[in-house]
């Protein structure tokens, strides 16, 4: 998912200015993502970590979610040169990292032909604003261990798994090693989603225990054959409305469970409550705090 542009309260657009530690007091805990419950809230998700206020997919994003007392953590996953998973959205280092200073002669700075060492030694906290310099690109085992630590849950999305064959395999190692893939984990705060479906369907192969999620919008014809593999259909805001919502709802998932829908990315109130409004069961957002002041 790729949206950045937001609008948020004047309040919270400052609130990061001297780190997160003077972010609003913490709220009640978020509901768990699976539980469906349509007189509560929509879950909120905090996309590539709270990135409206701290560089997206770093742990200072984790932390900013979770001084907002937001639960469930977006991220996307991609692997280096030499089989390390990272945390990164984009499939080129340009964007949110000094690689082009860096490493001036390695253009077009795709992940895929960086090693993890390389890739550590950028700067990907400078982009977003000075007090962020020298934030990492995190490795998905630093990326857990981090919400381990702020008892967070993670909303997981394979990027591009195209371009990393068996990246499935390879993510679903790092989570068995830092005990992601326990009962308790898997049953409440954990959730892999792409844009792939052959990623996903091969996550479900391997592990028909974990929850996951297609990224997209499929037609209201082609529902049932992703309801096959995937608990969720995660659409972009832009692409729905109440009656697609419902059409989503009203199929069954490969636990037997109602499919779920989480959208993305919104970030401004008014957008929030229409959202809500569909019926969606969670929001994806840079701004988690103005998604949940307005859909209380």
């Amino acid at each position: 998912m790729f949206v950045r542009t937001a609008t948020a309260s004047t309040a919270a657009a400052a609130v990061l200015g001297a780190g997160a530690l003077l972010l609003p007091a913490a709220q009640p805990q978020e509901t768990a993502a699976r539980t469906p419950d349509r007189q509560t809230s929509p879950v909120v998700v905090a996309h590539r970590g709270a990135s409206g206020y701290a560089p997206e997919n770093t742990l200072a994003a984790v932390d900013a979610a979770k001084a907002l007392s937001v639960d469930w953590v977006e991220n996307d996953v991609q692997r280096t040169k030499d089989g390390v998973l990272v945390v990164l959205h984009d499939t080129d280092l340009k964007r949110t990292t000094d690689v082009e200073e860096v490493f001036p002669d390695r253009a077009p700075w795709a992940v895929k032909d960086f090693t993890a060492a390389e890739v550590a030694k950028l700067d990907a906290g400078s982009w977003f604003g000075k007090q962020f310099a020298g934030a990492r690109v995190p490795t998905l085992t630093q990326f857990v261990n981090r919400l381990e630590r702020n008892r967070q849950k993670l909303l997981l999305e394979i990027k591009s798994p195209t371009t990393y064959p068996g990246i499935e395999r390879d993510i679903l190692r790092v989570l068995r090693k830092e005990g992601w893939l326990d009962r308790a984990h898997v049953r409440d705060r954990l959730v892999i989603q792409s844009f792939g479906a052959a990623g996903i369907k091969e996550v479900h192969a391997l592990r028909p225990d974990i929850i996951t999620g297609f990224l997209g919008t499929p037609a209201v014809a082609d529902l049932p054959s992703y309801a096959a593999f995937a608990d969720q259909i995660n659409p972009s805001y832009a692409t729905i409305d109440a009656e697609y919502v419902a059409a989503v709802q009203r199929l069954k998932g490969p636990h037997g469970k109602r499919l779920r829908v989480n959208t993305w990315t919104v970030n401004d109130a008014a957008k929030a409550v229409k959202a809500r409004a569909y019926g969606v069961d969670g929001i994806i957002t840079n701004y988690p705090d103005v998604v949940r002041d307005a859909t209380r």
